[in-house]
């Protein structure tokens, strides 16, 4: 099976590796696996990976799960396009369905806890595909 990242990889060579529990070597590779995580519902995986200084990190594990569950059953990811990467940061572009088809184009910046690269946060925004 391709993985869902639009690497042209298989899944076990892409994605699912960081899914097991091997760190991510770079913030590019921790996005790409953060968007096929939430592609395959995997909850867990998106809480493991956010920087504890997030905005979006919540202390309520419980409500968290059940946010990151009924976003990823509502909606389709279609494709990731990566259009630039840095040293900390990557720039994106989600094709997405929920009600209809739109675009979240995100700037993530990623951030090393205990050598492991996190999400931290991101500048995005939305338009229809």
């Amino acid at each position: 099976m391709d993985c869902p990242c639009c690497s042209g990889k298989p899944y076990s060579e892409c994605c699912k590796p960081y899914h097991d529990g091997v760190a991510a070597p770079t913030p590019l590779a921790l996005m790409r696996s953060r968007y096929t995580a939430y592609a395959f519902g995997n909850g867990d995986y998106i809480i493991r990976t956010t920087h504890p200084k997030s905005p979006y990190f919540e202390k309520d594990r419980k409500k968290w799960e059940q946010a990151i569950s009924a976003f990823c059953r509502t909606t389709k990811f279609l494709k990731l396009e990566i259009l630039g990467s840095g040293a900390d940061w990557v720039h994106f572009a989600a094709h997405l369905w929920q009600l209809d088809g739109f675009i979240l184009e995100e700037k993530s910046f990623f951030g090393k806890v205990d050598g492991k690269w996190l999400y931290i946060q991101g500048d995005f925004t939305t338009r229809k595909n």
